[in-house]
């Protein structure tokens, strides 16, 4: 099927007692049984959730993966993918990453005995060389937030297949729309449903895919044994949210082309994958298929971010991304403050640079409006 098919439809039936068309909202903490050990695969919320079940398959057939299990927010499910590692394991990150999940390495698994270190992910020959003999992960955003740097999934993933290391791709910004990491050899994807799957800023949530049935039952083993779950009504919005996400990932990437030419027409600095001046735009075009909603300036200086952020009209001053609203934030002191300020200037996230979330309003009006806050 096509992809807008699979969105709408994939892991998805008509209610069998009704007949209704929409998978119900099943507000429940728990099931009848029939007799001991006799029920109809139902026992506890926690562990199953039939609204919960149809958005892991929907998302797990758009990331063409065999299993998807969902968690109450990004990070959980990132924190249950980095459970899958032992103390002493080594766990290599991107250097260029959302800041909760290098908070997450730094203040909750470093303590627990888990090895980190950070490498560019730009450069495969750079990361061939930090991986030790005892690491066992690597994860990466590609593009990595905010600065747009690209990772070559499919050479990343070669290497990794060939030392033995589990490659973990932060998919959140491209979508399954746009990309496919699975396919290009990843061992798994995660995403923040938060943004761009559900789309319209209303939930909070995660999910983790993956085709390897050895990390899948892993995976769900901490699902429920640490019990960090969507609830069914946040299962229920992110699966109605993917239903137009063909529709929302064309608009974002449409009126993110024009956001990014015409602030590169200005003379600022713009970090976007589908400007032809971006370093890494021939691999965007052969890895991606658009190039999304997410566009990065450098204003220069904090002073100037200052001034022009409340300046503003449409695009609303918070942190998250990927509703249809056009959002703007300032990394170095809102998604990535837990980053350390000499790590964030080596990739070139200054405290001039803003990042914008691109909606799916009038691309005039976004586009007037980013003039008059610049003027």
């Amino acid at each position: 099927m096509g992809f807008s098919t699979d969105a709408i439809h994939a892991g998805q039936h008509p209610d069998p007692s009704t007949g209704a068309v929409m998978t119900p909202i099943y507000q429940t903490s728990t099931y009848v049984q029939e007799g001991l050990g006799k029920h109809k695969g139902y026992e506890y919320a926690r562990t199953q959730n039939p609204t919960r079940e149809a958005l892991e398959r929907n998302l797990a057939a758009l990331e063409k993966g065999k299993h998807g299990v969902c968690f109450a927010s990004g990070l959980a499910g990132i924190h249950a993918v980095f459970q899958c590692l032992r103390g002493g394991d080594h766990l290599l990150l991107g250097d260029n990453l959302y800041g909760g999940t290098y908070r997450l390495a730094d203040k909750v698994m470093k303590p627990q005995g888990l090895d980190f270190s950070t490498v560019s992910t730009k450069d495969v020959g750079a990361i061939e060389k930090a991986v030790r003999p005892n690491t066992r992960m690597l994860l990466i955003e590609t593009p990595t937030n905010p600065v747009m740097m690209l990772a070559d999934i499919a050479a990343v993933a070669r290497l990794c297949r060939a030392r033995d290391v589990i490659l973990v791709v932060d998919n959140t910004f491209m979508t399954p729309y746009f990309q496919n990491p699975l396919e290009l050899g990843a061992h798994v994807v995660v995403h923040s449903s938060t943004k761009y799957l559900n789309g319209h800023s209303d939930m909070v949530g995660g999910v983790v895919v993956t085709s390897d049935d050895e990390l899948a039952a892993r995976i769900r083993f901490l699902q429920n044994a640490a019990g960090a779950i969507p609830g069914p009504f946040d299962s229920w919005l992110a699966l109605r949210g993917v239903k137009t996400l063909a529709l929302r990932m064309r608009q974002h990437d449409a009126n993110a082309r024009e956001v990014a030419g015409l602030l590169e027409g200005m003379g600022k600095k713009v970090y976007y994958p589908g400007l032809p001046s971006h370093p890494q735009h021939e691999l965007a075009r052969r890895q991606m298929r658009g190039f999304g909603g997410m566009v990065a300036v450098d204003l220069g200086s904090i002073e100037e971010a200052r001034r022009v952020l409340p300046r503003f009209r449409i695009f609303a001053l918070a942190e998250s991304l990927g509703g249809v609203e056009s959002l703007v934030c300032h990394p170095a002191s809102m998604t990535h403050a837990s980053v350390p300020a000499e790590d964030r200037r080596r990739v070139g996230l200054t405290d001039g640079l803003i990042r914008l979330s691109v909606g799916c309003e009038d691309v005039e009006d976004l586009i007037e409006d980013i003039r008059q806050a610049l003027a």
